[in-house]
């Protein structure tokens, strides 16, 4: 038996093993060294170890969508959706540094605890820059809105915060990955199958690709996932128009490409696309075409594939090398003690500097909606305040999805209790309930709080209607889709019911979508949209609520008044879609917030350098201001 000393110095005897030679060679000569067997073996998101070569396994599936995810304690920023409503791409960065930061230190424990679950990598499968083009989608919470310019300056951000600049060695931070590539945003019952044919020309450069192109020309991003649907009659996960000739040829992206987790699998299941006999033809398609890496299990036909000759194994070492240069570029492969990296304490992990960068992240979210007769911003005193409603003491519905778990969750009313202590709870109501229950609910919430002059409802949506294929038994939701975006029955009759009452109503609305509003906007005396605001959500909300900050967000999404707006939810043409298209009164344009103050706009001098304005604050409040150019 070799002892440990001996077995080291002959490992160091490899080429591969050098960090002074660049990632390219590095690969070139691992890849020279292994068998077919050990390549496929490579190719999964599982990678499995290689002991005669000292590899360590590695699971390539990590999450960051708005903070280090699914591996335990981190800093749980507010949804990507409501950091799109702040438009701060610069603030953006600084919250994924922090990110990239807490997932390095989830690496590194991955390693010392000789375990490589999932989401312990560096490679972090975000951003999502899909155009939430309906928001009957429920994942579009996780995107920066409907326009493809802040969608790509945002993502853009996302980027340069969770890789940085590379250290004093070469090493990546982390890598990126923009997702999902592309012309996918719902339904979610039809993904697997689902075929984006007869886009315009027009709709996908400007609109479905717009964003990718750019963070590809603008940034350094090392991996594109490939969506699930089919685009002009073949999967995207071995479409060669766009994977070989846009985005290889034309855009000259240089990283990888990793399929959608079960994506390949949908090449030849009954359920899926069916374009493909069998998982070797369906393997061997999408190496070809340009998938390096696969989130799922068909990959180890690629063993079948090359052995009967429908893939060449050199195609297969293409793929093998931009995959083992993304390891050595981030120091996977080196010893942990080597990289810098990895030196940050786990002390960091939801620290108070993280925690207060939430807060700020959160407060930037905030968007009012309505607020005609001026009660808000609400005094401390002189009147007796409710606070009705399920998402009042919901710490979920702070955190959206793909979400870490912080050391401490501050709920609505927490924040508002930590500021106001004049202040009655009730239940209020279900998020949905049937007709009979919203009766026993409504009834005995306005018992409660008969009382109050003053509530504040804290209703909307949450993570447990909305999202990535879920099964959601209530009339308006399908698959984690809505069929409906009128707000739920049960909400909009207890609001109507605290009206009729005489109180003054102040409705939040926590969702990562748009909600249609327009009765709400004669039931309630304020609306104030707060989205899935992460751990310090509540703090923020209280903060707004009782002017401590005015509200600067501005919607990143259309808020249309009703159903009757929307185009058929399959359809892919953007006619009728979004603020540039949509020919209708939207209830709340994209772009619109209230502010506690007013604004005056100087006139725009325009030259070479960029343009220059003077905003006045003309207002008593002290206050931020969103400056949009069309």
């Amino acid at each position: 038996m070799l002892s440990l000393i001996p077995l080291l110095q002959i490992l160091a005897a490899f080429p591969f093993q050098n960090s002074s030679k660049t990632p390219q060679e590095r690969a070139d000569d691992l890849i020279s060294r292994l068998s077919l067997e050990q390549k496929v073996s490579l190719m999964m998101n599982e990678s499995s170890a290689i002991d005669e070569f000292g590899i360590h396994s590695y699971n390539w599936w990590s999450e960051a969508l708005h903070g280090a995810a699914r591996a335990g304690i981190a800093t749980v920023f507010p949804q990507a959706i409501g950091m799109a409503a702040s438009w701060d791409d610069a603030l953006l960065e600084k919250v994924f540094d922090v990110a990239s930061t807490e997932q390095r230190i989830k690496f590194v424990q991955g390693r010392n605890e000789l375990h490589e679950d999932w989401y312990h990598g560096l490679t972090v499968w975000t951003p999502n820059i899909n155009i939430f083009r309906d928001p009957r989608w429920g994942r579009g919470q996780e995107t920066y809105g409907e326009d493809p310019y802040l969608t790509s300056r945002m993502g853009a951000a996302v980027v340069r915060g969770l890789q940085g600049k590379p250290d004093s060695d070469g090493y990546d931070k982390l890598h990126a990955c923009l997702k999902h590539y592309a012309v996918h945003s719902g339904p979610e019952s039809s993904r697997h199958r689902f075929n984006a044919a007869n886009v315009s020309w027009r709709d996908l450069s400007e609109t479905y690709l717009y964003a990718f192109q750019r963070i590809i020309n603008t940034t350094d991003v090392q991996e594109v996932m490939c969506a699930y649907n089919a685009f002009e009659g073949k999967p995207c996960c071995s479409s060669d128009k766009l994977l070989i000739s846009l985005l290889r040829n034309e855009w000259g992206y240089k990283g990888l490409v990793v399929s959608d987790c079960g994506a390949i699998e949908d090449f030849y299941e009954d359920y899926g696309h069916k374009t493909h006999p069998d998982e070797a033809s369906a393997s061997a398609d999408a190496v070809r075409t340009g998938t390096d890496l696969e989130c799922g299990s068909s990959y180890k036909h690629l063993l079948k594939a090359v052995r009967n000759g429908q893939l060449k194994e050199s195609e297969l070492d293409r793929s093998l090398k931009r995959l083992l240069v993304a390891r050595f570029r981030l120091g996977e492969m080196d010893p942990i003690e080597k990289v810098s990296w990895n030196r940050y304490p786990a002390e960091l992990l939801d620290c108070p500097e993280h925690r207060a960068l939430a807060l700020k992240m959160a407060r930037e979210t905030m968007t009012l909606l309505h607020n005609p007769s001026g009660i808000l911003p609400l005094s401390r005193t002189g009147h007796k305040i409710g606070i009705a409603g399920a998402n009042a003491t919901d710490s979920t519905v702070l955190f959206g999805n793909y979400n870490g778990f912080p050391r401490y969750a501050v709920t609505p009313l927490e924040g508002i209790q930590a500021k106001a202590d004049n202040c009655i709870q009730a239940f209020g109501t279900d998020l949905v309930a049937d007709e009979a229950t919203a009766d026993e609910q409504i009834a005995e919430m306005l018992r409660q709080l008969a009382s109050c002059d003053v509530v504040i409802y804290f209703g909307g949506l949450s993570p447990r209607l909305e999202g990535e294929e879920m099964k959601v038994p209530f009339e308006g939701f399908m698959g984690g889709d809505r069929t409906s975006i009128e707000l739920p029955a049960v909400q909009r009759r207890a609001l109507r019911a605290l009206h009729d009452a005489g109180k003054k109503v102040i409705f939040v609305c926590m969702s990562g979508s748009a909600v249609a509003l327009s009765p709400e906007t004669e039931s309630c005396d304020a609306i104030l949209q707060a989205w899935y605001p992460g751990e310090e959500g509540g703090t923020a909300i209280a903060d707004v609520l009782f002017g401590e900050i005015s509200p600067s967000g501005k919607l990143p999404v259309t808020f249309y008044a009703s159903d009757d707006d929307l185009p058929a939810f399959e359809n892919y043409n953007m006619e009728g879609r979004t603020y540039r298209y949509f020919n209708g009164k939207a209830l709340w344009p994209f772009g619109f917030g209230l502010s506690y103050t007013t604004f005056e706009y100087g006139k725009a001098d325009i030259s070479h350098k960029g343009i220059t304005l003077h905003v006045r604050n003309t207002g008593s409040f002290d206050a931020d201001e969103v400056v949009q150019l069309y």
